[in-house]
Formats: structure tokens, sequence, C-alpha cells
């Protein structure tokens, strides 16, 4: 886990130069550590095997050392105990000739310890007052051995003992010789090894082992556990242990004791610092040698990362500068990776900068004609000092020439209009704005100059075209807009002014922002409408018809309201073509018929039998889906249900507008033809669409009193329906002479201001409980 966080660490390094030279230093490092660990372990290994047969060999050699002192010894022992004047002196205890001559013995063999123990347990010799308090121990060592010797602690001072018996003829003694087993003799023991040995005679006294001074506590417990664990175990085998607070080669020696309650020990020991000073500057020369090697490989690596990466920090120093779209060359030297790699950027950023003006020529050049377009055009008036005019210049009847020359020859027309027009007005700026427009920006003081220019370039503008060796006749008209803006709502309003002229039938026409009016904020109603129809700011409301018949009102028109909490009681031609137009119209009059229905039932509740008529577009007479939902609710309706369309409707898709009116008709719904009149009305239609009543459009019936030509119209048109068997209402009545004239006529019903304004179901309510149904006023 450290090893995979120290790669992510350094693969966060943002130099790649700095990750290359710690990655090389990081290896090396790596690599030394494990050489150095190789080369410790065989050190330590050879150190280790070193000593340790050292050890065994110096434990060998003291084997033979202890059994030749200990033959010198009895043999010395044993030439005093056999000399007959020597048996005699002790049989005799003459305590003076014995001690004579055990000393005199003692100093001829150069033995440190020497006397005679009797029978009875007396010691005789010069240092007898130190020998009296282990007179016991010995003479029952003396009489458990038949060779008595071995290593005894006398005074504290640890003492190979060898005895020979004196026998006169019977044991009446022994005589002691012993060997101090001191610094001295075991510094002699040390000399013999081939290294410089540490080596002590450890005594056991109670239950902890004595080497002749006094250790520390957790020093004495260590010295007692290793050599308890040694002798128990295996003796001969040297081990690693603690003793003295240093880390040591140890051996332990078993030596034979004459005190059986006691025990002794060779206690042989080597420090493992000692073992390995002789390769300290092997391993300090490793050390030195791998840190200069890593400082070279630091070196090394840093001016090897330097020379990888400066070409590759130039080409990432070029690439941010070909991302800003500045001209870049990037010079590497070699035929190497990286200088094959600096020569495929430099081609990349030659094709990436041809590649750059194509796409610009083709985003501000149309591609048929070549001329500039509109994003040209909006950057060039930018350009321009001085009042600005943006003109657009629209080819009439472009789409039927296209079509008599084809697409080719029509966009050399456009070329060649453009490029007229370039030349006659040089400081200008020309662009094709559309597939049959021209744009022009130029400067002029004002409007009246503008038109002017456009009068004396249309003149010369104008002149035939040839093209495939055809002359093309050109006409154009213009749209005209001040640059107060920014440069493209000037070309979008020229545009505007150019629909504008077309509308008005002229050739030049300045944009009219009155007449324009604010389409973004009336398109942005529809988003509204759907919530304006569920927060109840859609409204019925509803005009009364008169039946000249039944001399009342039966029927109503529901006419829809919007209440906008901003703009105010909105006029119904400013959202029905819009919500016609974006698919709105189908929610609406769903809700238009499902209110209808309530509010029908309302006035029926309130003893009204009323007809309830609601206009549908005609965009609704191609959905069968709305065939299905009148299925639904006309059943539900509590009096008649009237539909308002136009003929006009039927013409789009006639044979499945003509299936949903009988669609209608079959679920009780009547059809009312509306604003008959109003346009191309058609006479097949009017036969074909199964209707009940036929609405006269107040355009024939606001100057009936004045127009005999529209009485006549009007007359022939109620006779016409009549006879084809429908109810005829006129509406827009203002007057009563209208009202009067049409009753004359055979009119069936009115509706207008004359008998009562749109509504609301409030107010109708109250309308029809004065019996205002009666038209008093009217005679």
């Amino acid at each position: 886990m450290r090893e995979i966080a120290i790669l992510r660490r350094l693969s966060q390094v943002r130099h790649l130069r700095t990750r290359l030279t710690v990655l090389y230093a990081g290896l090396f490092g790596v690599i030394l550590i494990l050489l150095s660990g190789s080369v410790f372990t065989a050190i330590s290994g050879a150190a280790q095997r070193q000593v340790r047969g050292e050890l065994s060999a110096s434990a060998t050699v003291f084997d033979q050392v202890w059994a030749l002192k200990s033959e010198q010894l009895r043999q010395g022992a044993q030439l005093l105990s056999r000399d007959f004047g020597f048996r005699e002196a002790v049989a005799t205890h003459d305590s003076a000739t014995v001690t004579s001559a055990v000393e005199n013995l003692r100093a001829r063999l150069g033995i440190d310890l020497a006397f005679m123990v009797g029978a009875d347990g007396a010691v005789i010799g010069a240092q007898s007052d130190r020998l009296d308090p282990h007179a016991d121990t010995l003479v029952n060592a003396l009489y458990a051995a038949e060779a008595p010797h071995g290593v005894m602690l006398i005074a504290g001072v640890p003492y190979q003992l060898v005895a020979s018996p004196i026998m006169a003829p019977d044991l009446i003694g022994w005589v002691v010789f012993g060997a101090r087993l001191d610094g001295a003799q075991l510094n002699s023991l040390e000399k013999l090894a081939a290294i410089r040995l540490d080596s002590a005679v450890a005594h056991k006294i109670g239950a902890d082992w004595s080497i002749g001074r006094s250790l520390p506590p957790r020093t004495q417990a260590a010295l007692n556990a290793y050599i308890a664990d040694a002798l128990s175990q295996d003796a001969g085998a040297p081990r690693t242990v603690n003793l003295r607070g240093v880390e040591s080669f140890a051996m332990v020696k078993p030596l034979q004791s004459l005190d059986s309650a006691s025990g002794s020990a060779l206690l042989l020991t080597y420090p493992v610092s000692r073992a390995y000073a002789p390769y300290r500057p092997l391993l300090a020369t490793i050390g030195v040698i791998g840190g200069l090697g890593l400082v070279l490989v630091v070196l090394g690596s840093w001016s090897l990362a330097r020379g990888v990466t400066r070409p590759i920090t130039a080409l990432d120093q070029a690439a941010r500068r070909l991302s800003r779209g500045e001209e870049v060359h990037v010079t590497a030297e070699g035929q190497d990776e990286i200088g094959r790699l600096a020569e495929s950027f430099n081609q990349m950023a030659t094709e990436i900068r041809e590649r750059e003006r194509r796409i610009t020529h083709l985003a501000l050049h149309d591609p048929e004609t070549g001329l500039s377009n509109r994003l040209a055009l909006e950057q060039a008036v930018e350009g321009l000092q001085g009042p600005l005019f943006v003109a657009a210049l629209g080819v009439e009847r472009f789409a039927h020439v296209r079509g008599a020359i084809g697409y080719a020859l029509a966009a050399q027309v456009i070329q060649e209009v453009g490029e007229r027009l370039t030349g006659l007005q040089p400081k200008g700026a020309v662009a094709r704005l559309s597939t049959a427009v021209l744009g022009l920006a130029f400067q002029a003081e004002d409007a009246d100059e503008a038109e002017r220019l456009m009068e004396r370039l249309l003149a010369d503008l104008e002149h035939p075209v040839h093209v495939g060796g055809e002359a093309i006749d050109v006409a154009l008209s213009v749209g005209l807009s001040p640059m107060e803006t920014e440069s493209g709502l000037a070309v979008e309003r020229a545009t505007i002014g150019l629909d504008q002229a077309r509308a008005a039938r002229r050739k030049i026409a300045v944009f009219d922002a009155e007449a324009y009016g604010d389409p973004a904020s009336n398109l942005s109603l529809m988003s509204g409408m759907l919530r304006a129809i569920e927060d109840g700011h859609v409204e019925l409301f509803y005009q009364p018809k008169f039946d000249l018949r039944r001399r009342g009102v039966h029927a109503v028109e529901g006419l829809v309201r919007w209440r906008h909490p901003v703009r105010g009681m909105l006029r119904p031609d400013l959202f029905i073509p819009m919500a016609e137009e974006t698919g709105h119209i189908r929610a609406l009059t769903d809700w238009c018929l499902r209110q209808a229905i309530v509010d029908q039932k309302l006035m029926a509740e309130a003893g009204h039998e009323i007809e309830v008529a609601i206009n549908v577009s005609g965009r609704l007479l191609g959905d069968p889906e709305f065939a299905d939902l009148v299925e639904i609710l006309a059943p539900q309706a509590c009096g008649k249900l009237i539909f308002e369309i136009t003929e006009t409707a039927v013409i789009e898709n006639p044979d499945l507008a003509l299936t949903i009116l009988d669609r209608f008709k079959a679920a009780g719904v009547d059809i009312s033809i509306d604003d008959f009149g109003s346009g191309l009305s058609s006479l097949a239609y009017l036969k074909q669409i199964r209707g009940h009543e036929l609405k006269i459009d107040r355009s024939l019936v606001v100057d009936l009193t004045q127009s005999q030509r529209d009485a006549l119209i009007v007359r022939s048109t109620i006779d016409l329906a009549h006879s084809l068997g429908l109810k005829v209402t006129a509406e827009g009545i203002e007057e009563p002479d209208a009202f009067q004239l049409l009753a004359a006529m055979g009119c069936d019903q009115i509706q207008g201001y004359l008998i009562g304004k749109p509504q609301t179901l409030t107010d109708l309510m109250d309308f029809l409980r004065d019996d205002r149904g009666e038209l008093k006023r009217v005679g």
C-alpha cells in the first residue's frame, strides 16, 4: 500500500523532468538498498560463522588446557601423598612438617593453593584459616569421588582443585592442590584464540550465576536465563545474547564442580560490534559509493530529463499557442522520436491553419455564389464609420426563375446581382442574407437619403442578367433599417422591412416598428396560456342571439377571453392565431367545450334553455382525437351544442374534415357555417357541409341600409341558405334599421351590439332574468 501511495503521489507531480528524476533516483535507491542489504547479510553471516567457530575452538583449547592443568596438579599431589616422610608426618599429626612440605612443593611447582585435608576434616596448610569454612564441603566432595577434582569457590575466588588420597595404609587424608581461575589464567586462554574473546568463570551461588562482579538486576536475570537454557539444551552451541547491556556472541562450557550443590561454567563472549568492526570500512565505503552514485544518478537523470522534456515543453507551449489561434513552428534537432514528433506537430499546425482558413472562408461566405454571408455582413458593419443603413434586397419571383433555369443558374443570377451591387457601392458591404435576398450596409445621413440612394441603385441593378446564354429579367424590392442598435438586429429589421415593402406592393420600405408590433412578446403568451387556463385567467363570454321568429334570445355564442395579470384583457385576434400556430388551440378548445357544457347546465337550472355555440378552428377538423372527445362530452350537454366553423376550414383536407363533421352531427352537435361572405366562399363546399345554420359576415351587413348592392347580396344569401335548409344568422348588427331590414328579408337570428355585447355568464343570467329577451327598443 505504501508503494502504491508513493506511485500515486509521483503521478501527481506536474513536471515530467521531476518525475523522471525521482523515478530513476528511486529505482537506483531501491537497488542500492537491496545491494547493501545483501552485502550486510553476507558480512553478518560470515562474521557470525567466524565468531562461532572461534568460540567452539576456544572451548576445545580450554578443555585441553584444563586437562593439562588438572594432570599437573594431580601429579604434584600424588608425589607428595606418596612420600613416606609426609605420610608419617600426617599420621603423627605433625602439622608443622605437613605445612612445610605442602608449602615447599607448592612453591617449587608454582601452584596457587596447596593444603592437606585430614580424614577427620581438619585442614592443614599455610592458608588454613581461609579454608576452614569450606572444610565440610571439601570432605564431602573428597569422600564422594574416587579421583576428586573440580572447581570450587573459596573466599569468593574460583579454584581448579585436584586431590590425591594419603594412604597409610588406610585413608588418612588428601593432598589438595589448586590453580586459581582468575584473570591471568583466563587471559592466557584468551591469548590462545584467534579473536579477542572475553572469558569468565561463572559459579552458581544459590539461584544466581556469578561471574565475580555484581551485575544490574536485568543483566543478572539475562545471565541466569541464558546459562540455564544453554546448559539444559545444547551447551556446545554458540548463541547471541545481550549481556551487560552489550549484544554479544556467547558460548557456555560446563565445568566439573567439587560442590554438588553448586555448579560452574566457562562463559566465552565476543561483542557483535567487535565482530562487525573489520567490515565497517567496507560498509562505509559502500555507503559513500552509493551516496555518490545516487547523486550522480540524480544529476544525470535531471540532465537527461531536461534533454527529453525541453522539446516536449516546447511542444506543449506551441500547442497552447496553437489553441489560441497563433501561428507556431517547433524546431527540434535529431531524428529520434521527439524530432519526428516535432515534425508531425509542425505538419499538423500547417494543416490546422489551412483548415481554419477554409472553415473561416466557409463561415463567412455563401458556398453557392462565393458572396459574403450574413455573419460577414454583421462583422463588416462593425468596421464601418458614420451613420449607417442596412438594406435587404429581395429578388422577386426567384422561386419561379429557379424552377425555370435550375438551382445552379439561379445561384449565378444572385451572384451576378451581388457583384453588380459591389461594383456600384464599393464602400459598402455586400452579402447574401438568404436564398433570394442580398444585404447591403452603406452610409447615409437619414432615411430619405438612403431611399434616394437605393432608387439609383435599383435603376442599374434591374438590368437583365445573362446566364446560360439566356437573359433573365431581375426585379428587386428593398427593405431599409438604420443602424441604431447592434448589427444583427439591424439586418433582421431590414429583412422585415423587405416583407413590409412586398406587403404594401412598394419597391422600397423603411422598417416600421409600430406596424411590426412586438411578436416576441405576443409569442411569449403561448408559454403561459396553459397555466392561464389552470389558474382561471381564461374565461368564456357569451353574446346573445335574438330569434326573429320567436322574438327572444334562445341562443348564445361563446367567445373566449383572457384576463392577463399584467397586460389586462387580451383581444382574441391576438392569441387565437398564435394558439393555432403553436398547437395550443386544441387545449383551448377542449376547455371551451367543457366550460360551455357546465355553463349551459347552470343556465338550465336557472330556467333558461339556451343553445350554446363555440368556435372550432379548422385545424381541429383534421384531428380525430378531438372528434373522440366530442363524442364523449356532447351527450353530457343539457341543451343543443353548436360548432361554428368557416367553410374555408374544409379546403385543406376536405375528405377528413367532412368525415369529422359527420361525426359531430352523429354526436348531436349542430354545425354553423361562420363568416360566410368574408372570403372566397365556395358553393360546392356549402353543399357538402351538413350544417344547420349560415352566419352572414358583418362585412356584408355593415352598409346594408346604404348599399342596394349589399342588400341584394344579403337577400340572395338568405334565400340560398333557406333553399338549402339552413337557418340564417346575421352578425355585427348595431343599427335598428339594419335589424328591421333583415327581419323583412326573412333572416332567422340577429347577433351584434344592438342585441348585446359579449358578457360573462353572470351578466348573461341577469340579461335573461330581466326579460330582455324581448327586444322592446327595436319595435
